[in-house]
């Protein structure tokens, strides 16, 4: 959710609430001969308010969970949840007149605390990070199929080496894996077939039918090829196979630049469009590690949040039971 212009109407809103709430607060406070008390008629209420505001925060779950119910818009919903969970902090506060008191409300004040401000943290993430997708991650696909993606980028590796140095021994394994990725691979073969890969060499070398007019292969030596094939061999594969594993030169985009330019110069100029389609392949690898990287912390906050949020309702729910009750 952007924090844009939209939430104008919700900030000035919950602001006006704190404000007028705020001055009941101070006027209550000195009115009242034994000080604020929770269990007042002006604390209960604002008790009321607060735990209201929290029961319709967490209804968000339901909502999202049922997206059949047509009560309001998504978005309303999503600002009404920001907004007035937020807005629960200070009613409960004034609610207990800012002492925590026993065990329990002890409890539910630092769980409430920690769940509003790890919400807040959480929006300032949906608000930043997809900024960051855009720009880091210009080639962004859809999360569920970066492994097969992955697969596809070594497999197109494989052929552009392959469409070099000779046969590796490489073609076969990345055929059967090609097949393992499914769905997602023969609609990429589909598009290749309209629109010739990066390694067009190598779509030449497994698929000539479908790109006519595919370059003609050019193999190095044995000599030529050997600073390549190492290179291939014992940095990229690895790289393009286990992208996550720290040390990895390839993994930075400055050092792999810089591997990249010295084997431009000990190669022909007949094998640079080649490298060059492996730069790419590298660097797309790497955008995939990022988004990756940005998926976690735009959903990762979730796993405090959400549990933190359903053990507040519960021991609200008790709370205000137990206080009503004794």
């Amino acid at each position: 959710m952007r924090m844009d212009r939209t939430q104008r109407g919700w900030a000035f809103a919950s602001l006006g609430i704190v404000a007028i709430s705020a001055v009941g607060y101070v006027w209550y406070a000195f009115e009242s001969p034994q000080g604020p008390r929770g269990g007042s008629t002006i604390g209960l209420t604002f008790g009321v308010i607060g735990f209201a505001f929290m029961i319709f925060a967490a209804l968000l779950g339901a909502r999202k969970r049922v997206p059949t119910w047509r009560v309001g818009r998504a978005q309303a919903w999503m600002r009404g949840h920001l907004w007035l969970g937020l807005l629960a902090l200070p009613m409960i506060l004034f609610h207990g007149g800012f002492h925590f008191g026993g065990t329990l409300t002890r409890l539910l004040m630092w769980l409430l605390i920690i769940t509003v401000f790890s919400g807040v943290f959480g929006a300032a993430l949906q608000h930043y990070i997809p900024r960051l997708m855009t720009t880091d991650v210009p080639l962004e696909t859809i999360y569920d199929e970066i492994g097969s993606v992955r697969t596809l980028l070594r497999i197109e590796a494989d052929r552009a080496i392959e469409s070099l140095c000779g046969n590796l021994g490489l073609s076969k394994q990345s055929n059967e894996e090609g097949q393992r990725a499914g769905g997602f691979t023969a609609l990429r073969t589909i598009a290749a077939s309209a629109v010739p890969l990066r390694t067009s060499a190598a779509v030449s070398a497994g698929a000539s039918a479908a790109v006519a007019a595919a370059p003609e292969i050019i193999l190095l030596g044995a000599e030529e090829s050997t600073p390549l094939i190492r290179f291939y061999l014992n940095e990229m594969r690895p790289f393009l196979e286990r992208p996550k594993q720290r040390g990895q030169r390839l993994a930075d985009a400055a050092k792999a630049n810089s591997a990249i330019a010295g084997l431009r110069t000990l190669l022909p100029a007949a094998a640079h469009v080649t490298l060059a389609d492996l730069e790419d392949i590298c660097d797309e690898a790497r955008q995939l590690t990022r988004q990756e990287r940005l998926h976690r912390w735009l959903h990762g906050w979730l796993l405090l949040h959400v549990p933190l949020s359903l053990a507040l309702i519960l021991l609200g729910a008790v709370h205000a039971v137990m206080a009503l009750r004794y």
